[in-house]
């Protein structure tokens, strides 16, 4: 994480503050405004409370997050998106140039395999029993209703009891006492899993919590793609080159050897405490819900070690731009698992997983509905996700006018819509009749063909591409090769942004 520190000084893309800041409100209430300016990242050097620097906003643009891959633009993430697709499903080699490709992948792979680090720098300091005291920590408090202080961007490492395959994820972590927490996770995670195997066998099961890691583990972390590889692996893939880690002081588990923090504990099955409620990226807050409880009985650090955290609400969150990069990761093997998509879009103020717009190449009557049910099943994640916007290949699913005028001009509403009802769903979600049940809804915005339409349609406008060419060839003659073409924002949100900043502009002026 410090490198990646140096790299955003270097880069001009963050700012150290130097002024007393209260963790309690304060903190995130400064960071939400930077980052919904588009703002740098922020290294808060005075905490109240803590002697230790406090870390914020080092994703909230998904160009940071481009660079914390070791990526110089956006869009090679697509590209890393195509390697994992390829390792997810791999196909045999049918030339000597795809021989050459396929020996590539398993060099990647042979790269990505953890190494072990015996002089970790997270061992630099030790504190077992009573030194371990969680009020030490500069743990921040995001909205006046949360119910108290809080993990947010943590490696949470557990182990399958039974075969020892580690998981690690990333969850909230509410604070109870100096020594213990609560982990609120949901019920399909590795993590609430390898608990109820653990209950089974009668035993505790062991916890770690790595704070203050390099953001591009936490991407790994983050990344649900259903590739049985460990997030360890995933997290070489990302960069190139195998993690380091090393063995916990007190407990059976491997964590990033240059993590700032490492909180290592137990969970006993069935112990549990209220969690909640806090703000959440729904933008409203939560429920309060009995969680398991961490015991922690031993705190590592690094020398001078930085907390690294983030928070949750409606975006833009940090959170928000995870999720575009990851859009971009899974474009390519969604298109693998569903052949005819496109492209696909999910929109950042549609809290990166609500709506989905996909692109198709439509070839039967029908196949809008086909697309969107794949769609839904592909990957876990989009299980919760609500609409899902069927439209043309022709059509950019990243310039909101394209996609508005698609669902205006070819959608009948009566023949276009279908609903699933009582679904499986997030009970984040109180839009929801009943929390954790709730409908979906597919909207067709495609061109209608064959028994779709039961009348001719009109020819849709458009210019030839002799006359395109001749004006692009004239261009310059007719004076306008001032004027740029400008793309759609992917985000509706950047444009009132921009046109926020223009207005004030003005009214300075």
């Amino acid at each position: 994480m410090r490198a990646f520190l140096s790299l955003l000084e270097r880069k001009g893309q963050l700012k150290r503050i130097k002024k007393a800041v209260d963790p309690d409100l304060e903190l995130a209430a400064i960071s939400d405004r930077v980052l919904g300016m588009g703002g740098p990242a922020l290294l808060f050097e005075n905490v109240v409370g803590s002697t230790v620097p406090v870390a914020v906003n080092l994703l909230g643009t998904v160009e940071r997050i481009s660079w914390s891959m070791g990526l110089d633009s956006v869009d090679q993430l697509e590209e890393l998106g195509e390697k994992l697709s390829n390792l997810q499903n791999p196909e045999p080699p049918k030339n000597i140039k795809e021989t050459i490709k396929y020996g590539g992948l398993i060099w990647d792979l042979l790269r990505a395999i953890p190494d072990r680090d015996l002089t970790a720098p997270c061992l630099h300091k030790v504190l077992k029993g009573d030194e371990v005291d969680l009020d030490k920590l500069p743990l921040i408090r995001p909205w006046p209703g949360d119910a108290g202080k809080i993990i947010t961007f943590g490696l949470v490492i557990t182990k399958d009891p039974e075969t020892h395959t580690p998981n690690v994820g990333v969850y909230r972590l509410q604070q109870q006492s100096k020594q213990t927490m609560t982990v609120h996770w949901l019920s399909v995670r590795g993590g609430a899993r390898h608990l109820r195997k653990a209950a089974a066998m009668g035993k505790k099961l062991e916890i770690a919590v790595a704070v203050g890691v390099h953001p591009l583990i936490l991407m790994a972390a983050a990344t649900p793609i259903p590739v049985a590889l460990s997030e360890w692996l995933f997290a070489g893939l990302y960069s190139g080159q195998g993690i380091r880690l090393s063995k916990c002081k007190t407990i059976d588990l491997e964590v990033p050897s240059h993590s700032e923090f490492v909180l290592e504990g137990t969970i006993t099955p069935g112990e549990e405490m209220n969690d909640g409620p806090f703000g959440d990226h729904m933008g409203f807050y939560g429920g309060v819900e009995a969680s398991p409880l961490i015991r922690f009985n031993c705190i590592t650090h690094r020398k001078d070690p930085v907390f690294l955290t983030t928070f949750s609400g409606r975006p833009p969150k940090e959170e928000a731009m995870l999720a575009i990069a990851l859009n971009r990761i899974y474009t390519p093997i969604l298109r693998r698992q569903i052949t005819e998509i496109v492209d696909f879009f999910l929109p950042m103020e549609a809290l990166s997983y609500k709506l989905a717009i996909i692109s198709i190449k439509k070839n039967y009557p029908g196949h809008a509905k086909r697309a969107a049910i794949a769609f839904w099943s592909a990957l876990p994640q989009f299980t919760y996700t609500k609409f899902v916007v069927v439209v043309d290949s022709t059509i950019n699913v990243r310039d909101p006018r394209q996609v508005i005028w698609a669902i205006s001009s070819l959608v009948d509403p009566q023949r276009d819509l279908l609903i699933m009802e009582n679904t499986p769903f997030d009970s984040l979600d109180f839009a929801s009749v009943n929390i954790g049940l709730g409908g979906r809804l597919s909207i067709d915005a495609t061109t209608k063909i064959g028994p779709e339409k039961n009348h001719e349609w009109g020819e849709p406008l458009n210019h030839s591409d002799s006359l395109k060419k001749s004006i692009d060839d004239n261009w310059s003659e007719l004076g306008l090769s001032d004027l740029e073409a400008k793309e759609a924002d992917p985000s509706l949100f950047g444009y009132v942004l921009n046109e926020v900043i223009k207005l004030n502009h003005i009214t300075n002026s």
